[in-house]
């Protein structure tokens, strides 16, 4: 009988509820995706078909309402986590300024059109006005699936989006209480004071306290993304408490733990695929829900607000993508990206919306009108954003590779079972992003009598580094060999995978054989020209504060010299940490000019040293959070110096709380395509000329 009563329209019961969402995000996607339609639209057309306003299949209840608001914040703080902060800060003239034309132009035309056409009064006008300046980042996750989340036009439009949004709100924010009547001093000094404190906590405090959690919480991944959660909902709500919407809160919470998050690692694939999969489409079935078709054909003065909210707000919404792209010298395709994005209208146009509602400055009509800008909006930025973002995702990846010609194809010997995550993170964050070859886990077994119960032990150790890679959505290939020495099945699986890159744990226990017979580092250099990176992590990566770069004389004349540039700028990016080059200055002049010319593009400064001996002093220049990395060499090559063989001592004795990577450059490269002045080019290119 029960089962009978929960089957009568709307469902009541709460599983019958969350399957038939669940069943919606699943199907409606992938169905529209025959069609070329965006499968956001068809999300919040579900949301329209199956709300009360529709077929009342579905309530908006307080579990929809729940599930939809944490997919809105959800989007705002992977906005602001997937930025590209360089880019930002450097970038940030042009945000506000594409900030103020989205929201100026708007709210000018709009309080103008409602003021003399429609005659409304002045405080209605410009709340009505407000719906069009504000908009939602609804179609994000498009731009993020096709890789252009550090596109240029992407992040001046996410900039803009904080710009504007906070203007909109201070504006509503001083109508509602002059029609209140407050609108004093106090009232000012208060409003400001609290947004300064919320800003001050979200962008200083938290994440320092994040720092130390993700130390404390280094082997719980699940705990990890529970207290990102809780970071971003803490954030809205004291933006909440400060006067402002939550979104605001949830953004700048992305900002606060972008550097503690590399874009690689199985917590943001955890956050994107959570997000992406659950509380996203929630939120646009839950947009759905609001709208109410049928009061448009009742409601003449519905109708007319609809229609001209309609017609504004996108041609305001372009009117400031065209302008900001003459002003910059964006392409055609970045304007059309910036309008597709910045037109979609949802969280801040209905909070403005019902807050006039509420005090009585607007009526039903303006409310339902909003209601189908959401709607039509949303349809707009979705197909317009897909559209343009398709084409120059397709120009992006003819242009992108320009510093390496093949994919890297890197090999992680494995011994000790607890450094397997942490080498392979690493190895994660070196790859070149433009290529998705596996991982290479390599465990080698030496051919004796223990040798079967060795490669059980080691299949075991190589299923845990399987495991941790999944969870990052990366491919890793596992690779055992059985030889007569751990060197010589190393060299070995070099030679059969075409390795470009060796990254081996540090051992700092030598024992009387390796004095003799020279240890598995040694071989290594001695019989291959890979690049090898031996690396010993403390500390978690994603706490990393500086990367400093110990660089020898005549590095730059090394054949290697473009590829470990590009390495340590990869790891740069990932770890969301500026470099500190250390050289002499003729070194650090090419380094400053292969840097600039190279993606991706990172923070770096450079300080010269006078010789490699103060190296040992450097500790103190040092906090325990900062990565060393010094670019070493192989005997006989032209960088090579008697005091780089003391490297190791000095980092084990001197750096006991550091982590360090001792790079030696390859011996051969065809990998540099980019050519900077006053470096050699590979063997091939000098063969060719």
């Amino acid at each position: 009988m029960k089962l009978l009563m929960s089957l009568s329209l709307p469902f009541e019961e709460p599983v019958l509820i969350f399957t038939l969402v669940l069943l919606i995000i699943l199907v409606i996607p992938l169905l529209l995706g025959k069609l070329r339609i965006p499968g956001i639209v068809g999300l919040i057309v579900a949301g329209v078909i199956l709300g009360p306003n529709g077929f009342h299949i579905l309530d908006r209840d307080a579990s929809i309402v729940l599930f939809g608001t944490v997919g809105l914040l959800y989007i705002m703080f992977q906005a602001g986590l997937e930025i590209d902060m360089i880019d930002f800060k450097r970038y940030k003239a042009r945000s506000l300024a594409f900030g103020a034309l989205t929201f100026f132009i708007p709210i000018t035309v709009g309080t103008l059109v409602f003021l003399y056409l429609h005659g409304y009064d002045v405080k209605p006008a410009i709340l009505l006005a407000s719906m069009f300046a504000p908009h939602t980042l609804l179609a994000y996750p498009i731009i993020s699936r096709l890789g252009l989340s550090k596109n240029e036009a992407v992040t001046l439009t996410i900039g803009g989006t904080l710009v504007t949004d906070t203007a909109v709100l201070f504006v509503l924010a001083i109508i509602i209480n002059s029609t209140q009547g407050e609108t004093g001093t106090w009232f000012w000094v208060l409003m400001i004071t609290k947004m300064i404190v919320f800003v001050a906590v979200v962008l200083w405090l938290f994440p320092k306290v994040a720092k130390w959690m993700f130390k404390q919480l280094e082997s719980e991944k699940g705990a990890q993304y529970i207290f990102v959660l809780t970071v971003v909902f803490a954030a809205a709500f004291l933006s909440e408490l400060a006067g402002m919407e939550a979104i605001i809160g949830a953004f700048l919470a992305g900002l606060a733990l972008n550097p503690l998050i590399p874009h690689t690692s199985a917590l943001m694939n955890r956050i994107e695929f959570v997000g992406n999969n659950i509380f996203i489409p929630f939120f646009l079935i839950s947009t759905g829900m609001l709208v109410d078709l049928t009061v448009l054909f009742t409601d003449t003065n519905a109708m007319l607000i609809a229609g001209t909210i309609v017609i504004l707000a996108p041609l305001t919404k372009y009117a400031a993508a065209y302008l900001t792209q003459k002003l910059f010298g964006f392409s055609i395709l970045q304007r059309n990206l910036i309008f597709g994005l910045s037109s979609a209208h949802a969280a801040a146009t209905l909070a403005v919306v019902l807050a006039g509602f509420e005090i009585g400055l607007l009526g039903e009509s303006a409310l339902n009108g909003a209601v189908v800008l959401i709607l039509v909006s949303s349809m707009v930025s979705s197909f317009s954003t897909e559209k343009v973002g398709r084409k120059l995702a397709i120009l992006e990846s003819r242009r992108k590779p320009d510093i390496s010609v093949k994919p890297d194809r890197i090999l992680v010997p494995i011994s000790n079972p607890k450094t397997i995550e942490n080498l392979l993170d690493l190895s994660i964050m070196l790859r070149n992003p433009d290529h998705k070859s596996p991982i290479y886990p390599l465990a080698v077994v030496i051919d004796n009598e223990h040798a079967e119960e060795e490669i059980y032990k080691k299949n075991k150790m190589l299923q845990e580094a399987i495991t941790h890679a999944s969870a990052t959505d990366n491919d890793v290939q596992l690779v055992s060999k059985i030889d007569v020495n751990i060197s010589s099945g190393i060299l070995r699986a070099i030679k059969e995978l075409m390795i470009t890159e060796v990254v081996l744990g540090w051992n700092a226990k030598i024992t009387t054989r390796d004095r003799i017979f020279g240890t598995v580092l040694d071989n290594l250099l001695d019989n291959t020209d890979e690049m090898v990176l031996v690396c010993k992590i403390i500390q978690p990566l994603n706490t990393t504060e500086r990367i400093v770069v110990l660089v020898p004389t005549n590095a730059e004349l090394e054949r290697g010299f473009m590829r470990w540039i590009r390495s340590v700028k990869l790891l740069s990016q990932q770890l969301g940490a500026p470099i500190v080059f250390r050289g002499r200055k003729r070194t650090l002049n090419k380094l400053k000019q292969a840097v600039k010319e190279t993606k991706p593009t990172v923070e770096a400064d450079y300080m010269p040293y006078t010789s490699l001996n103060e190296f040992a002093n450097m500790k103190a220049e040092l906090n325990k959070d900062d990565m060393v990395v010094v670019i070493s060499a192989r005997k006989s090559t032209v960088s090579y110096n008697s005091n780089l063989d003391f490297v190791p001592r000095v980092l084990s004795r001197n750096y006991k709380d550091n982590s360090f990577i001792v790079i030696y450059p390859e011996q051969y490269s065809v990998y540099q395509t980019v050519p900077v002045k006053g470096i050699p080019v590979s063997y091939e290119e000098n063969a060719e000329k």
